[in-house]
């Protein structure tokens, strides 16, 4: 049958750019956003205007959320030291857990589905990776790490299993996993309560500790960041160059030029607030190792639902999951795979949760991991009702949390203030969700 081409730059947001049915009835097919058409950066600014009026905001919504609480903890923090480098850091370094557990959670609700296990997946994802770089067996960090993910995957397979060859609700077998999970992680850390990665000799050890605590050279940073955005910007160009050349649809040049703009941007302001010295009796300078480690994964889960069979069969079970199964595509396959996603990110997220930590505890409060994951990835722009989601919604969405976290503890605020300020955000970000929801309806019955 004959596909609609979508430009490179843009995303797969309902079922129909990932649906190639034999059978068009059973696929909702959907109008051809306006923007995608544009011809200029002018044109393509009003017709995203014009979308954006009708409840389809995208990022916007998260990103002036994000601006309003920087700009309300600057002003209302001691000194207005919540915009200072060592505290922006801190945020980089505290939003990392978020972010990437939100990623995580993006894989099922994408689906319409949730997974309510991930905090104590991950916290047996940090557990393994810290009880492999003990003095025995002393595994290399980068195989600890792979250990890690790997029994975290599989945990991700038998929750998706169930659910898909039983038939059993995801909410069910993944409350059941929440339980389960976290009393494995009670008797694997036995008696002693926890299990440490900061010896100062063990070089494994080191390393993992590491991932949050140790910085990237200043001059490295600057060259590694020249590389990226030359190779990510070279590659934007000529993709959309040669779609053009080919009469394909393309995002204008002007919208390709900002796009470049923006990243070296972006990536300047990081680099420069990270490179600034931010120690007190000794220097300490330079990119904190998680933050590339965030973007490699922001990267790879950006190619892989945008750019692979597999992701626009993802946003096709999430729009429509009858229309497409009609199309052909095995939906139970699609749906235990994203469970394996989910916790596969989510054994990451518990690696980089044990480097901030130092260690892995009992302590470890996997529900409240699990809340702020779903309430980054839908802060961020993912939808609870499934369709809509990428992989940056859990970037902003983390950092948004990240901030919230952060600023209230500047200003000494207790838990309590946090969860309050955290549900009002969540609260606020669904009605954006349910309303844009109820515009692009109703905009779809005009059109009828």
């Amino acid at each position: 049958m004959a596909s609609i081409d979508k430009p490179a730059g843009e995303l797969p947001d309902t079922v129909t750019e990932a649906l190639s049915a034999p059978d068009l009835t059973a696929a909702a097919v959907e109008v051809i956003p306006p923007e995608i058409l544009a011809q200029s950066l002018g044109q393509y600014l009003r017709a995203w205007l014009a979308r954006a009026r009708s409840g389809d905001a995208g990022v916007l919504p998260v990103a002036i959320a994000l601006v309003a609480v920087t700009v309300v903890f600057t002003i209302v923090s001691p000194n207005h030291v919540f915009l200072s480098a060592g505290n922006l850091v801190n945020l980089f370094d505290q939003s990392a857990v978020f972010v990437v557990l939100a990623m995580g959670e993006g894989f099922v609700l994408l689906l319409g589905e949730i997974d309510l296990s991930i905090g104590y997946v991950a916290a047996i994802g940090g557990i393994v990776a810290a009880n492999l770089v003990q003095p025995t067996p002393n595994w290399p960090w980068w195989a600890a790490i792979i250990a890690a993910l790997l029994v975290c995957g599989g945990i991700g397979a038998i929750h998706g299993l169930i659910i898909t060859r039983l038939g059993m609700p995801a909410f069910v077998v993944t409350l059941a996993g929440y339980l389960f999970w976290f009393g494995v992680m009670i008797i694997i850390l036995g008696a002693a309560g926890g299990v440490g990665i900061t010896s100062t000799v063990l070089p494994n050890q080191q390393a993992l500790y590491g991932l949050v605590y140790s910085y990237i050279d200043p001059v490295v940073a600057w060259i590694g960041l020249v590389v990226i955005v030359g190779l990510l910007g070279g590659a934007l160009w000529l993709r959309d160059a040669g779609r053009r050349r080919s009469g394909l649809v393309a995002p204008p040049v002007g919208l390709t030029v900002a796009k470049i703009v923006f990243l070296a941007a972006a990536g300047v302001v990081v680099v420069a607030i990270c490179n600034v010295n931010r120690g007190s009796f000794l220097p300490i300078v330079g990119v904190p190792w998680v933050v590339p480690l965030v973007l490699v994964v922001l990267a790879i889960w950006t190619v892989l639902l945008e750019r692979t069979p597999f992701g626009r069969h993802m946003y096709a079970v999430g729009g429509n999951p009858e229309a497409a199964r009609r199309a052909g595509i095995n939906v139970s396959r699609v749906r235990t795979l994203a469970f394996v996603l989910c916790s596969l990110t989510a054994g990451l997220a518990g690696v980089i949760y044990c480097s901030q930590l130092g260690g892995m505890t009992t302590n470890i409060n996997g529900g409240q991991l699990v809340l702020y994951a779903v309430a980054a990835a839908v802060i961020g722009g993912t939808s609870l009702f499934g369709g809509r989601g990428r992989a940056i919604h859990g970037l902003l969405g983390g950092l948004v949390i990240g901030a919230i976290y952060n600023g209230l503890y500047l200003l000494g605020l207790p838990i309590q203030w946090q969860l309050i300020a955290t549900g009002l955000v969540l609260l606020a970000a669904v009605s954006v969700d349910a309303l844009s929801r109820r515009g692009a309806g109703s905009g779809s019955l005009a059109h009828a």
